[in-house]
C-alpha cells in the first residue's frame, strides 16, 4: 500500500516537471528578446507613412519690367529722351533785314515766328529746345508782341537790348531776359559784318545763366498738339494739295514756301531768293502756320524816328496750316497772355500738326496776304 502511494506521488511528480518544461520549450526566445508574458499588452503596429519627396522648386518668374512710355519733345512732338528735356525753352531774337541775311542757327530751331517790325521788314523769335545750335546770328532788339510769344513757355529770352516798356513786358510773364547790353554772358561781335548786324549768340551760355529764384518750365509746356505719326495731321487727313504758299507779310516782305517730296518739309524762299543759312543749309519746316493778326501803331519809335508796330496775339482770327504737301483752314484763338495759341478745324475740333518744327507766318491783316497754289 505505501509503495503503491509512493509510486503515484513519483508519477505525479514527473508528469508536472515533464509539463513545465514543455511549456518552457513553446516560450523560449532567442537571447535578448523580451518575453511576451501573458498579462503583456501587445505593443502597437506602427502606422505606415508615406514618403513625401520634396516638392521641385518652382522658379520664381520675375515680374517684366514695365515698359517705359515713349516721351516726346514738346515743341515739336518728335520722340526724345527724358533725360535730354530737362532744360527750358531757349528764345533768340533775329534779325532778316537783307543786310542780316544768311542768318546763322535757324535751322535748328523747333519754332519760329517772322513778325512785321519798323519799316515793314520782319523778325524772327527762335524757340530751341530739342536741338541746340552753337552760335545764332544776328541777334537783334526785343520787340512788344514778344512777350505774348515767348509768355506761355516760361522760358528764356535773349535779345541785345531793347526799350524799357517792351524789356518790362518780357521779365512780367515768368521769363528769364539774357540782353547783351546789360552785359550778360554769350554775347560777342563778328568781325566780318557791320553792327548792328553782327551780334552772334551762344545758346550754351544762355541757358547756363538761368535763375533759379524764377522757377521756369523745364520742359517747356506743349505749344500747339502734333498728330502720333506723319501722315495723321490735319492737313494731311482733312487738308487740300498745296504745292506753294505765298506770304505777303508787308510791300518789304514776302516769304514763299514750296513743298518738296523728298525731305518732306516746305522749303523757305525770301522772294524769289532761296533762305538760307551761313552754313548752306536751306530753311525749312515741317509745318507752316499763317495767321491772320491784328498789327497797331504804338506811341514808341525807333532810333530811325518810325513807329513801333505791335502784333495783337490776344484774340482770334483765320489762319491756315500747311504741312505733308496740304494745306487745311483753321481758326486761332489766344485767350490770355501767358496762354498758346490755340488752333481748330472748321468742325470744331483741335488741329494738329505733323511731328516737327514748325514757323510761323504773323500776316497782318491791312497789309498782309497768303496764297495757296
Amino acid at each position: 500500500m505505501r509503495r503503491t502511494l509512493r509510486r503515484q506521488r513519483a508519477a505525479g511528480a514527473l508528469a508536472l516537471v515533464t509539463a513545465v518544461a514543455i511549456g518552457m520549450s513553446a516560450c523560449s526566445t532567442p537571447w535578448g528578446q523580451r518575453l511576451a508574458w501573458p498579462w503583456d499588452e501587445p505593443e502597437p503596429l506602427a502606422t505606415p507613412t508615406a514618403t513625401v519627396e520634396p516638392e521641385t522648386a518652382t522658379p520664381k518668374t520675375e515680374a517684366p519690367e514695365p515698359v517705359p512710355k515713349p516721351v516726346y519733345w514738346p515743341l515739336t512732338g518728335i520722340e526724345g529722351k527724358e533725360k535730354a528735356m530737362g532744360r527750358p525753352a531757349l528764345s533768340v531774337k533775329i534779325e532778316n533785314a537783307p543786310e542780316a541775311r544768311p542768318t546763322r542757327g535757324l535751322e535748328y530751331a523747333d519754332l519760329v515766328w517772322e513778325e512785321v517790325v519798323e519799316g515793314g521788314i520782319t523778325r524772327f523769335v527762335a524757340t530751341y529746345h530739342s536741338t541746340l545750335p552753337d552760335t545764332v546770328e544776328p541777334v537783334r532788339s526785343v520787340r512788344p508782341m514778344d512777350a505774348a510769344i515767348v509768355a506761355p513757355m516760361k522760358g528764356m529770352l535773349a535779345y541785345s537790348g531793347g526799350q524799357s516798356p517792351f524789356i518790362d513786358r518780357v521779365n512780367r510773364v515768368s521769363t528769364q531776359s539774357v540782353i547783351m547790353d546789360d552785359g550778360d554772358a554769350g554775347f560777342s561781335r563778328d568781325p566780318s559784318r557791320p553792327a548792328p548786324h553782327n551780334v552772334i549768340g551762344r545758346p550754351e551760355v544762355f541757358l547756363s545763366q538761368e535763375r533759379e529764384d524764377l522757377r521756369l518750365s523745364a520742359p517747356p509746356p506743349e505749344q500747339f498738339l502734333h498728330a502720333p505719326e506723319a501722315g495723321e495731321s490735319s492737313a494731311a487727313v482733312e487738308g487740300r494739295r498745296a504745292g506753294t504758299i505765298g506770304v505777303r507779310l508787308s510791300n518789304q516782305q514776302t516769304s514763299n514756301w514750296y513743298w518738296d517730296g523728298g525731305s518732306h518739309t516746305y522749303r523757305r524762299s525770301e522772294g524769289g531768293v532761296a533762305s538760307m543759312s551761313a552754313s548752306g543749309v536751306r530753311h525749312a519746316a515741317r509745318n507752316v502756320v499763317a495767321l491772320q493778326v491784328d498789327v497797331v501803331m504804338t506811341p514808341y519809335v525807333d532810333a530811325a524816328g518810325s513807329h513801333v508796330p505791335e502784333t495783337k496775339l490776344v484774340g482770334s482770327g483765320t489762319g491756315i496750316i500747311a504741312a505733308e504737301g496740304k494745306v487745311v483752314k483753321v481758326h486761332w484763338s489766344k485767350s490770355k497772355l501767358r496762354r498758346p495759341v490755340e488752333l481748330t478745324l472748321e468742325n470744331g475740333e483741335p488741329a494738329r500738326l505733323a511731328p516737327g518744327n514748325t514757323w510761323i507766318e504773323l500776316v497782318p491783316k491791312a497789309s498782309g496776304s497768303w496764297s495757296v497754289s
